[in-house]
């Protein structure tokens, strides 16, 4: 493979965009909105000026990068050359199904369609191309030109050939690939969510303070985050939209939403995007300062 489309220009479409263009591919980065482009481009120049200050790689490799990165605000063209198109949109079923009935018109016979999905159905994605075969979970990690896990999900109808050659393609972007099978939260979010959820839950029935249960699960667990600061990372709106799916996908009642969770989204206290969750979240400072709500 040598051309990649990437839809989708927010934090996971970026980066993804990112570790394409690093090992090499051309990528095509695409977004309905141009001024998301204009910040996916600012984003990934910023990501390989710190790696230059690292001396992980030089400035001729960054003006490489760069160039191998074209964008382009229209699906269908697009995709209209690449062997391999990954959707990283926003979790939600109705949008990405849109997307892949466009990209599965569009884009080439051969062309293997991914999805950066956290959560959703494969299976119920392939169903809306005629490729269902060609159709794959390719589920990547934030920040993702530092993560080294790739999730990759087959579907019901997903073939061998199509599953080889995303794994064989996350090996040289330098990722580890992961093969799971299409169940409601594929392995990371369905062990992940409901600790979050658990969490967040032990904070509302006043068991602990914010800190207090992000420094136990630090100290006493070796996680490198507390579970209320990665939700506030991941954002409180994509937490609730994995556990709804969790919860209607296995019909089991341990996976139903805090009560908390579901206000603070409401409200519109997402986390690190909306500027406060449980923690205030102040650009360009890595202090954490719990929330009013909380402190």
């Amino acid at each position: 493979m040598k051309h990649i489309a990437v839809i989708g220009a927010g934090t996971m479409g970026n980066g993804i965009a990112h570790v394409f263009a690093q090992s090499g591919f051309e990528v095509t980065l695409i977004d309905v909105q141009a001024t998301a482009l204009e910040r996916a481009l600012k984003t990934i120049e910023k990501n390989l000026d710190r790696l230059i200050k690292k001396e992980k790689i030089s400035q001729e490799d960054k003006l490489a990068t760069l160039g191998r990165i074209a964008t382009s605000t229209n699906i269908s063209e697009g995709v209209s050359q690449a062997e391999l198109a990954v959707e990283a949109a926003t979790e939600r079923t109705d949008l990405k199904l849109q997307i892949f009935e466009q990209m599965d018109a569009a884009a080439p016979a051969n062309c293997i369609l991914a999805s950066n999905t956290s959560s959703i159905s494969i299976t119920k994605i392939a169903a809306a191309t005629k490729r269902p075969d060609q159709v794959i979970g390719m589920h990547f990690m934030n920040p993702v030109p530092i993560m080294k896990l790739v999730e990759v999900i087959r579907g019901y109808s997903t073939s061998d050939a199509t599953c080889n050659a995303v794994m064989t393609l996350s090996k040289a972007l330098g990722k580890i690939p992961v093969e799971v099978n299409d169940y409601p939260g594929f392995v990371a979010n369905r062990i992940l969510m409901p600790m979050i959820n658990e969490a967040i839950i032990t904070l509302h029935e006043g068991v602990a303070e914010v800190e207090a249960i992000d420094t136990v699960m630090k100290l006493g667990m070796a996680h490198p985050m507390g579970p209320l600061q990665l939700a506030d990372f991941i954002g409180l709106d994509v937490c609730l939209s994995i556990l709804e799916v969790l919860h209607t996908g296995l019909g089991n009642p341990k996976y139903a939403p805090c009560p908390l969770l579901v206000n603070m989204v409401t409200a519109g206290h997402l986390g690190a995007k909306s500027g406060q969750g449980f923690y205030v979240h102040t650009p360009g400072s890595k202090e954490l300062i719990v929330a009013p709500s909380f402190a």
